[in-house]
């Protein structure tokens, strides 16, 4: 396909998607969706009215007896059918991403694949929701425990993974018998509206699967709506911490995955020439917009040689990326998704100089972009070293194309200053040692970890797992977890007389 080959034409008008029919909003507030490489207006979606919540939680709420009567193997067929459809889009979803979010349409493929996969897991539900039991548990009495779906649920979505973290959640709940409301980003609608446009020609049920678009307030009434069992969300600790609290206080399920900073630690005995393409992708990849991107490069070690010459690798590899609009194959890195967020970005930078951070390479300025683009959102990787846990940017979410380096002398050292940062989401060792790397994966309070892995993302069978004020909650989204989350068990006890 040609870079001009946008899938998105024009200024789409978004609607929402309630029970089974698309319905304009009745707010008067509109919200521009840009595309953050070339600065136009792909779209507009409404900040939806507390009605419209309403009226899409009371369809699901009546959709959900018939839907949890439906055989989870008749179930699983609209899944099927959705994820037949989502392979015949494949790349017409991954460029829908890169249009609204920015991201390169390699990194968007990606998304598209881990978010069908997604879909393809609780494909095999009939097998996945089985509960267990134990005959004669005391003379002549039997027990055993089925998982039963509960109701409604709803979904809070953030800008970065626009297509696949929604299906973290929502492919779990209606194989399992439940119904959903989703409320994608306002800064990146266009992906659910595709999804939901897909998950209506596979045929479920009107109310099944329903979107509200909007922001916080949106969120909010979700969350305290009495007829919402519970709720999924990602987005920053400090509204993650708010949303577990309330639904804490309210009696409902909630999964609150939040912000982080990722350590990768560099052995001496790494594998140089594989570890930096490594963190290449894992610093940089999505324009550092992602909970699993590294932060802190934290290198291990009193070797003054082996560290200059490192980081002397890495800055090369870093100043060579190729910066653009994603639609381009040869581009490497996008743009921030927005003005407000290169300006947040920037501010960090900034602030690490002012706390005494050596700057190795500068992305405010050393930089080109490709093709003729605005600058507007674009900003370059950059690189700082001497930079301590207590600064800013080493201890901080700057949710940006921002490496802080730090050295530390042993890897026991090294652990401690891992562990004591307030996140835990997905921090990586590079080495060649086994006994290093079971110490690290030991010890490390993380809840993904990569072993010579700068993106720790678990497959759709395992859960995305986290700890500390990364994440809040108990159960996890994807896999049996997921499951177990989204069914409640009842333990049955018979006896015949």
């Amino acid at each position: 396909m040609a870079i001009l080959d946008e899938p998105v034409k024009g200024v789409v008008k978004v609607q929402n998607y309630i029970n089974g029919e698309w319905l304009d909003s009745e707010s008067s507030r509109i919200l521009d969706v840009v595309n953050p490489a070339t600065g136009k207006t792909i779209a507009r979606v409404p900040d939806s009215t507390q009605a419209e919540v309403d009226a899409a939680v009371r369809a699901a709420k009546e959709a959900f007896p018939a839907w949890r009567q439906t055989p989870p193997v008749t179930r699983t067929r609209y899944l099927f059918r959705l994820k037949g459809l989502l392979e015949e889009h494949f790349e017409e979803l991954s460029r829908i991403q890169t249009q609204e979010h920015g991201k390169t349409i390699d990194e968007s493929r990606g998304e598209t694949r881990r978010g069908i996969e997604n879909v393809e897991v609780p494909c095999g539900i009939p097998t996945m929701m089985m509960g267990y039991n134990l005959e004669d548990i005391a003379s002549g009495i039997d027990e055993y425990v089925i998982r039963q779906p509960i109701g409604v649920f709803g979904i809070i979505a953030p800008f970065n993974f626009p297509f696949m973290i929604p299906l973290w959640s929502a492919p779990y709940a209606v194989a399992t018998g439940n119904c959903v409301v989703i409320k994608p980003s306002p800064e990146v609608p266009l992906s659910q509206k595709r999804l939901a446009e897909l998950v209506e020609e596979a045929g479920f049920p009107p109310g099944v699967w329903n979107i509200v678009n909007g922001g916080t307030d949106v969120g909010s009434r979700l969350v305290e709506h009495p007829d919402i069992a519970g709720i999924t969300f990602v987005g920053s600790t400090r509204t993650g911490k708010n949303l577990y609290a309330k639904c804490g206080q309210l009696g409902k399920r909630a999964i609150v995955q939040a912000s982080a900073k990722n350590f990768m630690v560099i052995m001496p005995d790494c594998n140089v020439k594989g570890t930096v393409p490594a963190l290449m992708t894992s610093f940089f990849g999505n324009t550092g917009q992602r909970c699993l991107s590294g932060a802190n490069l934290l290198i291990v070690g009193k070797d003054d040689k082996f560290y200059d010459d490192f980081v002397k690798e890495v800055v090369g590899a870093a100043a060579r990326i190729v910066i653009g609009y994603g639609l381009d194959e040869s581009v490497q890195m996008g743009p921030l998704k927005d003005f407000a967020k290169k300006e947040r970005v920037i501010g960090c930078i900034e602030s690490g100089i002012q706390e005494g951070a050596k700057l190795l390479l500068d992305g405010r300025k050393n930089f080109k972009i490709t093709g003729n683009h605005p600058d507007t959102c674009f900003l370059g990787p950059t690189i700082f070293e001497k930079v301590t846990p207590e600064m800013k940017i080493g201890c901080e979410e700057i949710f940006g194309p921002v490496m802080s380096i730090m050295r530390a002398d042993t890897l026991d050292e090294a652990i401690r200053i891992c562990n004591a940062n307030p996140y835990g989401n997905g921090n990586a060792i590079f080495t060649s040692s086994g006994r290093s790397a079971r110490e690290f994966q030991y010890r490390a309070t993380s809840g993904n970890i990569g072993i010579n892995i700068g993106i720790t993302a678990p497959m759709a069978f395992f859960p995305f797992s986290g700890m500390k004020n990364s994440f809040f909650g108990i159960l996890h989204t994807q896999g049996q977890e997921a499951v177990r989350f989204f069914t409640e068990s009842k333990v049955v006890i018979q006896r015949w007389l």
